[in-house]
């Protein structure tokens, strides 16, 4: 049986010519791999969340109620819409890295130029976007209460529309102080105090007898379950937190663990679209400075752009499961 000896002068290389497997240079090999294993870490996370959101249903916000914002509309109900322009923005940035690639197949350096140029813009605006939501989803826009319990009450109108609390919360001449450890024992603190006590939520609600308690609890009919007037003032009597806005521990839209997982998928995702952007800028540099145009190849160009086609077609996915599902 013959052996196959390997010297160190032999002109066959590992990666080099008939030995590249399925066609694809080492550069491309290794970018499919790394994209594999990257989707299967957001499979988990997208799982994770679909277990969570089946178990918590009842009480899971509902999207269209959440993302309502709107750059330079204020007070202007948009659900939904401006995750749909970032997403649009998002895929069209991707049709343009498909032209950078064809054109540098057809070594025009100029096009490369131009579609990268446009696929950077794209990026940077998603990026921007993705954290003037994430500012407007911390701002919170209306407050709720939490219960001794852990339930959330939302208040409502006859009509059942949200009411926030600086429509209705009364002023009382009470003196409160954020407690910080400079002021304590050094674990001794508490996060940044609320608008409103919650002794001055009761004292408003009091005073406006058209108002409403809506429980985070979903109908069948896809709706949230109002209260009552006098199941209302029952259920506050239970209330223990002001909570406005969202963040890791409380969450005035609903279940908390629906917080917990938008920061993380979406800010993981978020990370992936930044270094997106900074790999096209680098990129984008050398194709200026014609450092492609010397090799004779454009296969950097095609390898970032086999990353940034898997960024957008995982924020299709986290699209789905968050905003439309």
């Amino acid at each position: 049986m013959g052996a196959t000896v390997t010297t160190a002068n032999s002109e066959e290389k590992t990666w080099g010519g008939g030995n590249e497997p399925m066609g694809a240079s080492y550069g491309k090999l290794m970018m499919w791999f790394f994209i594999v294993s990257d989707a299967l870490t957001f499979s988990g996370f997208l799982a994770a969340y679909g277990f969570s959101r089946f178990k918590f249903i009842e009480t899971w916000p509902l999207a269209d109620e959440v993302f309502t914002h709107f750059p330079f509309l204020h007070g202007v109900s948009a659900p939904m819409y401006y995750v749909a322009l970032m997403t649009f923005i998002l895929i069209f940035s991707s049709v343009t890295m498909v032209l950078a690639v064809d054109a540098g197949h057809q070594l025009n350096k100029a096009k490369v130029t131009i579609y990268m140029f446009l696929t950077i813009i794209g990026g940077l605006i998603f990026v921007g976007s993705q954290a003037w939501e994430w500012k407007n989803f911390i701002k919170g826009e209306y407050g709720a209460i939490e219960t001794k319990g852990g339930s959330l009450l939302q208040f409502v109108d006859k009509e059942g529309h949200r009411v926030a609390l600086a429509d209705f919360a009364a002023t009382l001449p009470e003196e409160r102080e954020q407690l910080t450890r400079n002021k304590g024992r050094w674990f001794m603190s508490e996060p940044t105090l609320p608008t409103y006590s919650v002794a001055e939520v009761q004292a408003g609600f009091e005073a406006h007898p058209d108002l409403l308690i809506r429980t985070e609890t979903i109908t069948k009919e896809k709706h949230k379950t109002i209260l009552s007037r006098e199941e209302s003032v029952a259920r506050l009597k239970d209330a223990a937190v002001v909570v406005e806005g969202a963040n890791l521990i409380r969450n005035e839209y609903g279940n908390k663990l629906f917080a917990d997982f938008f920061f993380f998928i979406t800010g993981f995702h978020g990370f992936h679209v930044f270094s997106g952007v900074i790999i096209n800028i680098i990129i984008f540099f050398n194709v200026l400075l014609g450092t492609y145009e010397k090799r004779k190849s454009y296969e950097m160009v095609e390898k970032v752009g086999l990353y940034w086609h898997f960024v957008d077609l995982v924020w299709v996915f986290v699209f789905t499961v968050f905003y439309l599902v």
